[in-house]
């Protein structure tokens, strides 16, 4: 597998650090990191990169006016926001600047992970996540393969149900609630080995205000079907 070259753009030492290890992790990943818009472009102009991970608010330039220039050197790289503002406003003007994601700090490995996959969506990487993964679901149940069927048709048929209620729990600002029916479906996914829809739940519980979150949620709860 090639390695994918990513450009992470942090002046934060800490949130750098993490966010490093935390790309660094993932399969066939190396990761450039800048700590201002300067860097950054200076790395860009060397390296392909296939993505990059911007903050919002840099020493020397903001995120969307960084992306603008970067974009200058290399068209068609899709490129992820980090910003610890949660305004839906200002969310939304930073999504309308052509990031492919906007996300809120702070956020969890796996809600990086997935926010990075879905960027790199369609580019030959090896990263997609598939719905179902046959091989986790058998070690989960012990390689019985009549128990995974059984057990992914009990998911299936209960899923609607349970998306319902914590979009409902969330829109009606019960947290806690939405919360909870999220840890309860991580547990079946891991069962059943739904990899994508569980990286889905992993955001929603991480940003559970952010409209953009609940939207993919929603989206991979209906995508869930039986194998055919």
């Amino acid at each position: 597998m090639h390695p994918t070259h990513l450009l992470l753009v942090e002046d934060d030492p800490i949130s750098r650090g993490f966010l490093t290890l935390a790309l660094q992790a993932m399969p066939a990943t190396v990761v450039d990191v800048a700590g201002d818009g300067a860097q950054a472009l200076t790395l860009a102009g060397r390296t392909a990169h296939a993505l990059w991970v911007l903050d919002a608010h840099l020493p020397d330039i903001h995120g969307a006016a960084l992306l603008a220039e970067l974009r200058a050197l290399r068209l068609g790289v899709p490129a992820l926001c980090l910003t610890a503002e949660a305004d839906p406003a200002r969310l939304a003007y930073l999504q309308a600047q052509g990031f492919a994601e906007v996300a809120c700090k702070p956020l969890s490995i796996p809600a990086l992970h997935a926010a990075v996959r879905r960027a790199l969506a369609g580019v030959p990487d090896g990263m997609a996540v598939p719905v179902w993964d046959d091989a986790q679901a058998l070690r989960a149940l012990g390689d019985n393969a009549a128990a995974v069927q059984a057990m992914r048709g009990l998911f299936v048929a209960e899923l609607p149900s349970q998306a319902t209620t914590i979009a409902k729990a969330i829109g009606d600002g019960d947290l806690n609630a939405a919360r909870g029916v999220l840890h309860k479906l991580k547990a079946s996914c891991g069962f059943v080995g739904c990899p994508r829809l569980l990286e889905a739940i992993h955001a929603l519980a991480t940003a559970p205000t952010d409209p953009a979150a609940l939207r993919r949620f929603r989206e991979q709860a209906a995508a869930v079907h039986l194998p055919g």
